[in-house]
């Protein structure tokens, strides 16, 4: 009778999962969805503790006390700017566990159980490769981290390495724990050497395989445990983090092989400077810009990690606030890849209460280009840079881009003329539409609000 309520309740959680994860790919329902998800979870683990023999409760509430406490002490007080460095260490703890976990079944494995042992070598491998490769991207997104150009042959050679040493001990008929540890370190070094020499720009689309990859590892160790929340969560996880991968590389108009494999991209903008041969970019102060902005029909604003960066999320809602006052239709365009991380947009400017109907995504956006007055560019760069579509020698030639140079001006926030993140030069500095408002981002948007209400 138990376990039949145990499996109940498990069913529901994974409704609840998938419920929740449908609500979270809309901004307006996606807190729902978040609560009810967690809901899910919450099901779960007291579930979990109903399963007949259960020992060491007491450990096992002590360990969930602190988690949960950690986790919420940094989910609260990180910044938003770091907000996929928290996504991406929380993904490499989940790999960990796995492996972790792989690690203890090994000692209660017999030697015949050929079937469980190969789910727990690839919970070993893959949770070893989550974690460490995990890190890194943390640290790459973080700054602390340099690209290093790995050999990808070499790279591989470990992983078959790691696949063959397990396959030896799942045949050797013995216990053999000391090659079990060689086979973690082996996985922890290929994940090191997996994402080490991925361009920085590309660390998001990185994250979001990593958090696939965790995903596999829940869903195989739900296996081993003929737990069934846990092997749907992982599939679920697992999943919507492949589609995920997708949906990015195609928004950059690149394959996943291409993203993996090439690296692309930097953790530093390139050098500073106010020309580009015979083109000059040309200036604006905060009085002209005021008057092209109250004097507008629409404005959109264009998003990016400089926002984020400067914390100015409140002081462009108080701009678009006392725009609306004054008639001006505000929107705002939202590229899939701008930010860190997917959604880091959207999640920002919700934060400063910037309602969700106005966050219009690329290909709408694009369409109203041609009717706006006036584009402001906010800390966006390359999701913006018409050599996507222009410049065919471009590394990022063919990636969908916001088509701001088609509005009748453009207004660029900047602290310099530094390049973005994949280090190349932004054409439309230099466009004849285009004009550089230079200053911290939150500075500059708080004298755009004084200037705007006294016209």
């Amino acid at each position: 009778m138990i376990l039949q309520i145990i499996d109940i309740c498990y069913l529901v959680a994974v409704v609840l999962f998938i419920v929740g994860i449908k609500l979270m790919s809309h901004p307006d329902s996606a807190r729902r969805g978040n609560a009810i998800a967690l809901a899910g979870m919450l099901l779960a683990i007291v579930a979990t503790f109903l399963t007949p023999g259960l020992n060491n409760i007491i450990l096992i509430l002590i360990a969930m006390a602190i988690g949960t406490g950690s986790g919420l002490y940094y989910a609260k007080s990180v910044k938003m700017t770091a907000m996929p460095q928290l996504v991406s260490f929380f993904n490499g703890m989940g790999g960990a566990a796995a492996a972790l976990i792989g690690l203890v079944e090994y000692g209660d494995l017999a030697v015949d159980e050929i079937g469980k042992g190969a789910v727990l070598m690839a919970s070993l491998i893959i949770g070893s490769i989550s974690f460490s490769g995990s890190l890194i991207a943390m640290g790459k997104l973080e700054g602390v981290i340099k690209d290093i150009q790995i050999n990808k042959i070499l790279a591989f050679v470990l992983l078959a390495v790691a696949i063959a040493v397990s396959v030896y001990v799942l045949q050797s008929g013995e216990p053999q724990p000391t090659l079990v540890y060689v086979i973690v370190l082996i996985s922890l070094i290929y994940g090191l050497a997996f994402v080490y020499p991925i361009g920085g720009a590309d660390m998001p689309v990185v994250i979001s395989l990593l958090n696939a990859l965790t995903g596999v590892t829940a869903a195989t160790t739900g296996l081993l445990y003929d737990n069934k929340v846990m092997l749907m969560g992982g599939i679920l996880v697992g999943s919507a983090g492949l589609l995920l991968t997708l949906l990015m590389a195609k928004a950059m108009n690149r394959s996943v092989a291409n993203i993996l494999f090439t690296s692309f991209g930097g953790s530093a903008g390139g050098p500073v400077g106010g020309d580009n041969g015979d083109q000059v970019a040309k200036e604006i102060n905060l009085y002209d810009s005021s008057i092209l902005l109250s004097y507008a029909k629409r404005v959109v604003v264009v998003p990016g990690y400089g926002l984020a960066v400067a914390q100015a999320q409140h002081a462009v809602h108080d701009l678009e606030k006392a725009l609306e006052e004054k008639g001006v239709e505000v929107l705002y365009g939202i590229h899939p890849v701008a930010g860190r991380m997917p959604g880091h947009m959207n999640v920002l400017l919700a934060e400063s209460d910037v309602s969700y109907e106005k966050l219009i995504e690329m290909d709408d956006i694009n369409e109203k280009f041609p009717n706006t007055d006036v584009v402001m560019v906010i800390g966006a760069n390359d999701v913006v840079n018409p050599a996507a579509n222009d410049d065919p020698s471009s590394p990022i030639y063919g990636m969908p881009i916001l088509e701001v140079n088609r509005a009748t001006n453009v207004i660029v926030i900047k602290r310099g003329m530094a390049s973005g993140y994949a280090g190349i030069e932004n054409a439309l500095f230099f466009d004849p539409k285009t004009r550089m408002l230079f200053g911290d981002a939150k500075k500059v948007l708080t004298g755009l609000v004084t200037e705007v209400k006294n016209m």
